[in-house]
This record gives C-alpha cells, sequence and structure tokens, in this order.
C-alpha cells in the first residue's frame, strides 16, 4: 500500500467515475484501474463496486476511505514539519446544522491553515446527513444539538454508528424574528403570541421526522409552517412574511444582518449544542484547530482531550 494508492482511491471517491479521477490525477484509466485493484487485493478489502454509469463506495469502503484520510493527513504534517512547510494541498470537512459560529470558526481556520492550496468543504445540511457524514468519515466533525425531546432518539443512532457526541454550550431557545416584527420590543415570547405568524423551519428530507428537526420541536401546535432548505430564504421568509424560527440564540450581525435579530422564548428545554466525531478516529490538526475556534466562538469549554472519548 501507497500514499499514492490512498490519493488515487480518494479522488476517484471524490469524482465518482474512473475516468474522471484520472483526468483530474493526469494518469490513464487503466494504470488507475490496476492500482485500485491491486490497492483492494492487497488489503483484501472491496472498496468500489462497479457499474456502468462509475463506481459507488461499498460499506467497507467506507470504512477505508475514512482511514485513508487519515494517513494522508498524518503524511501531511510529516512533509510539513521535515520539508519546509510543503505538506501539499490541505483537505478538511465538517457538516454542520445552520450556525452562524460554525462559519465564523471555519473563515478562522482557512485564514490560519489556508496556504496556496486547499481544499475545504462546509456542508451546512440536513441532520441525518450530518450522522452519516462523520459515522462514513467524510467529514472529520458533525455539528448539531440536543435536549430532551430528541435526546433518546438521537443518542441511539449515535451510539449505532460509533460516534461520540461533545457538548460546546447549552443554549436556551430564542426566536429568531426581523427587528421589524411586532412582536421585535418583546424582552421574552410565549408560544402562544407567535399563533399568527408563519414558522421557518429547514426541511430534512426524507428523514423529516421531528427528531432531526434542527429547530425546537414543541407540542404547542403551530399552524402556519414553511420549510425551506437554506439560510439566506429562511431569513429573507422572516423579514418579508414576519416569520419566526426557533434557535440557539447565537447570531452574528456580519452573516445574518441587522435585521434579524433575537428574542428568548418562554417555556421550552434548552438545548445542547455541540459536535460528534468518530469513536474510532482522532482528530486532525485541522479539527483540533476548528474545534478550539468553535469554543472561541461559542464560549464553550475549549479543546478538549480527543482521546478521551
Amino acid at each position: 500500500m501507497t500514499l499514492q494508492q490512498l490519493k488515487y482511491i480518494l479522488t476517484v471517491a471524490e469524482t465518482g467515475t474512473i475516468t474522471e479521477a484520472a483526468r483530474k490525477l493526469y494518469i490513464s484509466q487503466p494504470s488507475l484501474t490496476n492500482a485500485i485493484r491491486e490497492l483492494e487485493e492487497e488489503m483484501n478489502v472491496k472498496i468500489f463496486n462497479r457499474t456502468r454509469k462509475g463506481v459507488t463506495i461499498s460499506r467497507e469502503g467506507e470504512d477505508f476511505l475514512g482511514y485513508a484520510r487519515q494517513v494522508l493527513e498524518q503524511a501531511s504534517i510529516l512533509e510539513d514539519r521535515f520539508k519546509n512547510g510543503d505538506g501539499g494541498k490541505k483537505q478538511f470537512c465538517i457538516s454542520t446544522q445552520h450556525y452562524s459560529f460554525a462559519v465564523n470558526a471555519f473563515v478562522d481556520l482557512i485564514k490560519e491553515f489556508g496556504q496556496e492550496e486547499y481544499d475545504f468543504s462546509l456542508r451546512e445540511t440536513q441532520t441525518y446527513e450530518i450522522i452519516d457524514d462523520v459515522a462514513k468519515m467524510r467529514s472529520e466533525i458533525g455539528i448539531l444539538f440536543l435536549n430532551d425531546f430528541n435526546k433518546s432518539v438521537l443518542s441511539k443512532i449515535l451510539k449505532e454508528n460509533d460516534l461520540v457526541f461533545h457538548e460546546l454550550f447549552i443554549a436556551k431557545p430564542h426566536v429568531f424574528i426581523s427587528r421589524f416584527h411586532p412582536l421585535a420590543e418583546n424582552t421574552s415570547i410565549r408560544n402562544e403570541e407567535l399563533e399568527s405568524y408563519p414558522y421557518l423551519s429547514f426541511e430534512q428530507g426524507t428523514h423529516n421526522s421531528f427528531y432531526f428537526s434542527e429547530e425546537i420541536f414543541s407540542d404547542f401546535e403551530r399552524k402556519k409552517n414553511i420549510r425551506v432548505r437554506d439560510r439566506a430564504t429562511l431569513f429573507n421568509l422572516l423579514i418579508g412574511l414576519n416569520g419566526y424560527t426557533v434557535c440557539s440564540g447565537v447570531i452574528d450581525e456580519k452573516l445574518n444582518g441587522k435585521d434579524i435579530i433575537a428574542v428568548p422564548l418562554e417555556g421550552e428545554d434548552a438545548m445542547r449544542i455541540g459536535y460528534i466525531t468518530h469513536r474510532r478516529g482522532s482528530l486532525s490538526r485541522l479539527g483540533k484547530s476548528y474545534v478550539a475556534a468553535l469554543s472561541r466562538y461559542t464560549g464553550g469549554k475549549g479543546t478538549p482531550d480527543i482521546n478521551n472519548h
């Protein structure tokens, strides 16, 4: 097994086809195919399933790719240390619910590690995909919340996938509304006061269970519901329709604009916001730096002992 072979399989996984991967790697398609076959035979693992439309990653291949990413990261650290900082292109991926502090920490990470070449991914996505991304080691870190309502279900899923939840901070639920909203002057808001306004939430796809909701689920019936996929659309509807959503209360004017405010919501359970990692993995230097940045923006508990899961 060589580092080159590991780079080959990661490129194939990213592109989804041998042809595109070969083009990107500047090698012939037969050479790439042979290199992958030799690696699979040597390691006694089937990494890819071949189809007429391309390749898909096998179940055991997902695990193998996760470890391959860690090996290449460690090799990059060695090159940084002993080859005058030339560790090659930096790669890092996180998956997160829609939090401004996750974006701010990502910006800090790029400022610290972004050199001439890097390939970083910030996936603001659905809750189930966050868990799946970290379970299959596509993402090193996932950011989500637990509370009394979803804890039993999500904790079971995390355990089944060998994932560990690390708490960053506890947030009291807030209502995000426009500063022009009729309730904007309130020092706090009750659910009953929101009954006539549209409730905005992030759509969760095929896993649209209340337990996967990015917003606080309440026993209070919300009569007007609008689901969206991205942050910009949600904030535009907050302003245009006098809508509202329920979240952590952590807000950033630079990202969200000055027209969105957070008002405490009465009578809802606290949110334990944190990040998940794979139990079998260890945080890379990029991961440690990102977690430290998260802690700075959230007033969290600081960088954890990542060897103590």
